[in-house]
C-alpha cells in the first residue's frame, strides 16, 4: 500500500507557454491546499475542476508564482489516487520555484521515474502490457505508431491476452479437477480434449506473433542504411526523406565523413536513416575511419538502400557493393534520372532483383512514392494501411508468447506420449503464467521497477 506523496515536473524542462507539476498521493489535495491562495479552500473543492490562484512561500507568506491548479479525486484519476496538477508559466526558474515549496511540504517527495504510471499499475487502474504503452506512446515515431500505441494503451492486446488465459484456465480447471477428483463423473481428459484446448490457444498466439515484425518495426523503426561510393547523391537523398538539410551536399567526393542519424517517418512506417560516407578505397586517414563505420552500419541495418548514379557506368566500388548485398534486405535507388543515361541497369539486376529497384530523381524529388511502396511491400507485404492495429510490438510481450506457445506444444506432445495429467499439468500452468507475465499479474517486483525505470520523471 502506498503512504507517500510523489511530485515532479511532467512537462519538457525549457522555455515554453506553461509548465505542469503533478502530484499523487493521500496527502496531494490537503497539502497543497496549505500552499494554495484562492478564492476556494482546495479541500471542499469537487472533482475533476479548475481553480486560480497562487502559490506561496509556506514561510515568507509570500506570493511565488501565478497559477492553475487542477484537481482530481481518486479513484478518477491517472494513479487512482488523489492528484493535483499546478499549471504555472513556463521556464526554468519559475516551474523550480514552485516544485522546491511542493516538496517541503510534509510527508511528499520527488517521483521516481514513471512512478505515476507504475502507481496506476500497482493500483488496478491498468495492467503492465497497457502501462508498456504508455513508454511507446510518448517514444512514437510515425502516426501508425502513435495509433499502435494507443490501442494498446486502451487495452485492445489485453483483451485478448486474457481470453487466451482463460482459454488455458479452462484446460487446467479440467486436469484438476481430474487429479483431484478421479471418482466423479467429469469429463474425462482424452488426448482429443487436449489437443482441441491446446491447439485453440495456439492459433491465437500464431496469429499474435504474425503481427510481431510489423509490430517491432512499426515501435522501434527499420534500421535503414544509405549507402554507395561517393557523390551518388545519398545526402541528397537524405535530406529529401528527412526534408531538412542534415546532410552536406557538394560536388566533392567524400563530403560526409560520418554516419549521421536520422528518424523519419514514410508513409506511415518510422525509419532510423543513417547516411554513411561513401565507400571507397582512400588514403585520408579520416575518410578512412568514415568509410569503416559506413561498412559496420551496413552490417547492423534492417534495410539498405543502395544509390547508384544513373549517368555514369558502374565503377568498381559499385560493384563491389552489388556484391556485397547478395542474400541482404535491399532497395536499389538508382539517382539522378534526370540526366541521361549511361549506368548498365542489366547488370545491376543481376544482383538485385526488378522489383527491389526504384528509378529516382531526388534533385527534383521524382520517385518518392515508388521508393515509399517498395519499402511498404517489403516489410508489411503491402497491407500496411489495413484497419487491423492489433500488432504485439514490444520484445518482452513476443519473447513470453513464444514460451507460452511452445509449453502448449510440450503439453500436447506429453498428452500423446502417455505422461501422467499431473505432469501434463506442469506445461499448461507454466503457458498460463507466461500470458500472465504479460500483463504483470505473474511479474517479480525486479521486472516491474526494470519496466517502470524506463520512462521520464513526471510520468
Amino acid at each position: 500500500m502506498v503512504h507517500d506523496t510523489i511530485a515532479a515536473i511532467s512537462t519538457a524542462v525549457g522555455e515554453g507557454g506553461i509548465a505542469i507539476i503533478r502530484i499523487s498521493g493521500p496527502e496531494a489535495i490537503s497539502g497543497i491546499a496549505t500552499v494554495f491562495r484562492s478564492k476556494i479552500n482546495l479541500k471542499d473543492a469537487e472533482t475533476h475542476t479548475l481553480h486560480y490562484g497562487h502559490i506561496i512561500d509556506p514561510i515568507s507568506g509570500e506570493e511565488v508564482e501565478e497559477v492553475l491548479v487542477t484537481l482530481m479525486r481518486g479513484p478518477r484519476s491517472f494513479t487512482a489516487e488523489d492528484v493535483v496538477e499546478i499549471n504555472a508559466h513556463g521556464g526554468v526558474i519559475a516551474v523550480k520555484k514552485v516544485l522546491d515549496v511542493v516538496l517541503q511540504l510534509q510527508g511528499y517527495r520527488t517521483a521516481e521515474p514513471g512512478e505515476f504510471t507504475k502507481r496506476a499499475f500497482l493500483n488496478g487502474r491498468i495492467d503492465l502490457m497497457q502501462a508498456e504503452a504508455v513508454i511507446d506512446l510518448i517514444r512514437s515515431k510515425s502516426d501508425r505508431a502513435f495509433s499502435v500505441a494507443r490501442k494498446q494503451a486502451e487495452g485492445v492486446l489485453s483483451k485478448r491476452i486474457k481470453a487466451l488465459r482463460q482459454t488455458v484456465i479452462e484446460l487446467l480447471a479440467h486436469i484438476e479437477v481430474n487429479i483431484d477428483y478421479p471418482e466423479h463423473d467429469v469429463e474425462e481428459m482424452t488426448n482429443s480434449f487436449i489437443r482441441d484446448q491446446c491447439d485453440s490457444a495456439i492459433d491465437e498466439i500464431d496469429r499474435l506473433l504474425k503481427t510481431a515484425n510489423e509490430g517491432k518495426i512499426l515501435r522501434e523503426g527499420i534500421v535503414t542504411a544509405i549507402v554507395g561510393r561517393p557523390n551518388v547523391g545519398k545526402s541528397s537523398l537524405m535530406n529529401v526523406l528527412t526534408q531538412e538539410n542534415k546532410a552536406i551536399v557538394t560536388d566533392i567526393p567524400g563530403t560526409t565523413r560520418d554516419v549521421i542519424e536520422q528518424f523519419v517517418a514514410l508513409n506511415g512506417i518510422p525509419l532510423r536513416l543513417l547516411d554513411t560516407a561513401g565507400i571507397r578505397e582512400t588514403t585520408d586517414v579520416v575518410e578512412r575511419i568514415g568509410v569503416e563505420r559506413s561498412r559496420n552500419a551496413l552490417e547492423e541495418a534492417d534495410l539498405i538502400l543502395l544509390v547508384l548514379n544513373y549517368n555514369e557506368p558502374l565503377q568498381a566500388d559499385d560493384r563491389e557493393l552489388l556484391l556485397q548485398m547478395k542474400g541482404r534486405p535491399v532497395i536499389a535507388i538508382i539517382n539522378k534520372t534526370d540526366l541521361p543515361r549511361q549506368l548498365e541497369i542489366e547488370v545491376v539486376e543481376e544482383s538485385i532483383s526488378a522489383d527491389s529497384i526504384v528509378k529516382m530523381s531526388v534533385l527534383e524529388e521524382d520517385g518518392l512514392d515508388r521508393l515509399e511502396k517498395t519499402i511498404s511491400e517489403m516489410f508489411f507485404e503491402g497491407q500496411l494501411e489495413s484497419g487491423d492495429l492489433t500488432y504485439v510490438s514490444n520484445v518482452r510481450h513476443i519473447a513470453l508468447l513464444k514460451r507460452a506457445r511452445q509449453s502448449l506444444v510440450d503439453a500436447i506432445e506429453a498428452s500423446e506420449a502417455g505422461i501422467p495429467i499431473d505432469l501434463i499439468q506442469i506445461d499448461a500452468r507454466s503457458a498460463w503464467e507466461s500470458l500472465g507475465e504479460i500483463l504483470g499479474d505473474e511479474a517479480g517486483d525486479s521486472l516491474i521497477d526494470q519496466i517502470f525505470s524506463q520512462f521520464c520523471l513526471g510520468k
